[in-house]
């Protein structure tokens, strides 16, 4: 039976008056690989320094494998791997001192040491680095440094935070499915502020807003049951109906089905929009069109995504 390899139970942190988490709970279990996502401000930088033991809660109580992050700060921190936003590496070291290093801070001995380092090298792709300084590789390398160090002790949870933050397209993929790969054999909670890479990569979303959570189930039932729908983006032309672009924007919003319709920019002097909508409307909408005498340049519909849920919830959440 899969056990919990992160309790959380009515966590709270004040800032004085402030209060970053308003007690929140949830539970990891092993093997899951999971987002926690929400704007900035909305309390999951918190949750994420308090279960490495880097900030003590205000009230609620925090458990890495079974272990209370503020009974014992040092024994939950060896069943954890941390990747903080910004890679903590040496540039000047080489690869494999680096790693030596880090072991040695973990209290591993001299053949631990060597196994460890030498499955990390292999595991994050820098079998070829090794003797490089760290210094002169690439940012997307220096990020798999990062995640070695934090793997090199073989925790059984590792935390990123915005693992692929500054990366190009195609590091974020190297790094997106070295996260995949790790995840087969452990439990990882991944925070980003890109979506698609959720929906890519995590089988679970946990969503913060201003201190609470506002959604936690399989990603896939995130956008389900978040809202899911369409996004029908609309382009009419210039026609002999000469209708400004509020007049359009209030028309199209009575169409039936439509849920709303927000402004998108304008591409060859077309007005353009996004409707949202519970279902497929472009029927509805070329309908509206041909009555009301309007020419349709663009009329394409795509499924909602972890995007739309997003931006709903903590919209929701504001408002």
């Amino acid at each position: 039976m899969p056990v919990d390899v992160v309790e959380v139970d009515g966590l709270r942190r004040s800032y004085g008056a402030f209060e970053a988490l308003k007690g929140v709970s949830f539970q990891i279990r092993a093997g899951q690989i999971v987002g926690l996502l929400g704007p900035n401000g909305a309390g999951k930088s918190t949750t994420m320094k308090i279960l490495t033991g880097w900030l003590a809660p205000t009230g609620g109580t925090a458990r890495v494998c079974g272990v209370d992050v503020l009974d014992d700060p040092l024994e939950a921190r060896r069943h954890l791997g941390y990747l903080p936003e910004s890679a903590p590496v040496y540039g000047e070291m080489k690869v494999r001192a680096y790693l030596e290093f880090v072991a040695r801070v973990r209290g591993l001995g001299d053949a631990e040491r060597a196994r460890g380092i030498e499955r990390v090298a292999h595991e994050c792709g820098l079998e070829a680095r090794m003797d490089q300084r760290i210094g002169t590789l690439s940012k997307g390398f220096r990020q798999r440094v990062g995640l070695a160090q934090a793997l090199v002790h073989e925790p059984r949870l590792l935390i990123l935070d915005e693992p692929t933050n500054g990366l190009d397209p195609n590091q974020i993929r190297e790094i997106r499915d070295l996260v995949r790969s790790i995840g087969r054999t452990r439990t990882v909670v991944l925070s980003t502020h890109i979506l698609r890479e959720v929906e890519a990569t995590c089988d679970r979303v946990l969503l913060i807003h201003q201190g609470t959570l506002v959604a936690d189930e399989a990603t896939t039932a995130v956008v389900a049951a978040g809202g899911a729908g369409h996004r029908v983006t609309v382009g009419l032309g210039r026609s002999k109906v000469k209708t400004v672009d509020a007049e359009l924007h209030a028309s199209l919003s009575l169409v039936a089905g439509v849920r709303h319709v927000d402004r998108a920019a304008p591409l060859d002097e077309a007005h353009r929009f996004v409707v949202h909508a519970d279902g497929d409307v472009r029927e509805a909408i070329f309908r509206w069109a041909v009555d009301a005498g309007h020419v349709i340049v663009e009329l394409s519909s795509v499924r909602s995504d972890l995007e739309d849920v997003f931006a709903r919830l903590t919209h929701e959440g504001a408002a």
